[in-house]
């Protein structure tokens, strides 16, 4: 192993601004920040294809308690069933951590659905293509948020660039950190998105760019999982850990809408021969 000494040293606390009575923690403010840049994005999509402004105050609203209420639920069935079922209260004190990204992706799908359901004017995928391309970015945030809190650790590492986190609960060894590998996988995802959306025309194609999401960010999830300390004890001797398995069924959906016909040649191909 590299010796201790050699290796850097993180003890940062987490806070940003300490204001007596709150407390601003980078975490968080990465969280709203990401949904904020998304909520500045999705208006500038709308101008750009000419759909309305006025009602997507209403659509922050929805994925953000979406992503907030499905990551919180994720994590208690996904992860740490056994004790919220002995400690069922503790469920609601999500300021004590315990955030899942799979159970947030289907919070936000969720959220989605029921927002556009009233909103004839915008489609279900059509919107979710646009929320995908500021999603992984806000993934980049996070995961720069979790790096802050020295949370989702990595395992020993012997690397040059690994990272001793002497606020973590755990031997201070040098570690891998793997959330730093998540940002800059979510990071690149994220230009791929935006240039996809410039060279693609993506309303001629709804679910592409979404497609394409789902693979970028779930196949770089399931890369990442080996070099992490396995999150879920009941799952510990497993051959795949849980963030694996659940991010299998994201990329198979992902490449279902990426390579699935045009909207013409579905249609024709239903069509009746003469």
């Amino acid at each position: 192993m590299t010796p201790l000494i050699a290796a850097f040293h993180w003890n940062h606390d987490g806070l940003l601004l300490d204001l007596g009575f709150y407390a601003v923690r980078w975490y968080g403010l990465m969280w709203l920040g990401g949904f904020l840049i998304g909520l500045r994005m999705f208006h500038g999509f709308c101008r750009r294809e000419e759909r309305p402004i006025d009602q997507l105050d209403g659509l922050f609203l929805a994925t953000l308690a979406g992503a907030m209420i499905g990551a919180r639920l994720g994590h208690v069935l996904f992860y740490r069933l056994d004790y919220f079922l002995r400690h069922p209260l503790e469920i609601f004190l999500i300021w004590h951590g315990g955030l899942a990204s799979h159970g947030g992706m289907i919070g936000i799908l969720v959220a989605v659905w029921l927002w556009s359901r009233r909103r004839p004017e915008f489609g279900y995928l059509w919107t979710l293509d646009r929320i995908a391309v500021p999603t992984a970015l806000a993934g980049a945030m996070i995961r720069i948020g979790n790096f802050f809190n020295s949370e989702i650790l990595g395992r020993a590492s012997d690397s040059p660039w690994a990272v001793v986190f002497e606020r973590a609960p755990v031997p201070q060894v040098p570690r891998h950190p793997v959330m730093l590998y998540e940002a800059t996988a979510y990071l690149l995802s994220f230009l791929a998105l935006r240039l996809a959306y410039r060279r693609w025309t993506p309303s001629e194609r709804p679910g592409r760019l979404l497609g394409l999401f789902l693979i970028l960010v779930f196949s770089a999830r399931f890369a990442a999982e080996p070099f992490k300390l396995r999150q879920a004890a009941f799952a510990q001797d497993w051959p795949l850990s849980v963030g694996q398995c659940l991010s299998i069924v994201p990329v198979v959906v992902g490449l279902a809408l990426l390579f699935r016909p045009a909207p013409d040649l579905q249609e024709r191909n239903r069509a009746p021969a003469c």
